[in-house]
């Protein structure tokens, strides 16, 4: 489990293609200390296992599925990338709870700079605006974020200083894609509320 508060801003220093995969080298001084085969890094709010790890870098491979439902496929030697470990048991819940399982894509649709911070829009899959509200929580790019306004395809984040220069939110531009992972509460409850109705129904 993560917190959607990320350690640092990595980048990737190699890709490899593997047929129906692929296998990242990632630079990360921060999460890669301590790091060991088979932990895990949330990668862009992506969750990947630690294939191999030497100095301030590591492997991760990524097969196909989670190419093709997030924006990892796009990524590319150079790419910069958000890291985080997953929180330690007792630790401070920072953001809000992040299983680093991507629910859709969205992009940026613009950006709005202020004199303090910056409100930037989101594009939102129809299968997910249901569970996005106005100050409920969202993960994008792997960064634990409050919704400003939400409307049917699209909604609003407002970010602070520290996030543009510690996240890859900082970088990001119009039409440039980002994960989206929903609050997983929401969708639970709307499996249990969904499982009563149909028992209601019998």
């Amino acid at each position: 489990m993560f917190t959607g508060i990320v350690e640092e801003l990595g980048e990737i220093t190699a890709v490899e293609e593997l047929g129906d995969a692929s296998r990242f080298r990632l630079r990360g001084p921060v999460v890669t200390e301590g790091a060991r085969h088979g932990d895990s890094i949330a990668v862009n709010g992506v969750c990947l296992t630690v294939v191999e790890h030497e100095g301030d870098e590591f492997t991760a491979d990524v097969m196909a599925e989670t190419l093709d439902r997030s924006s990892l496929g796009a990524l590319a030697v150079g790419s910069r990338v958000n890291l985080e470990r997953p929180t330690a048991v007792g630790a401070r819940l920072g953001g809000h709870i992040v299983q680093g399982h991507v629910d859709g894509t969205g992009s940026i649709v613009e950006r709005k700079p202020s004199e303090n911070w910056e409100i930037v829009k989101v594009s939102l899959p129809a299968h997910l605006a249901r569970y996005v509200v106005e100050k409920g929580s969202i993960t994008v790019d792997g960064v634990s974020l409050t919704v400003v306004d939400a409307g049917p395809d699209y909604f609003t984040i407002s970010l602070i200083p520290t996030t543009l220069a510690m996240t890859t939110l900082g970088l990001k531009q119009p039409g440039d894609p980002v994960n989206l992972e929903v609050d997983v509460i929401a969708k639970y409850v709307e499996r249990l509320l969904g499982d009563r109705a149909q028992e209601a129904t019998k």
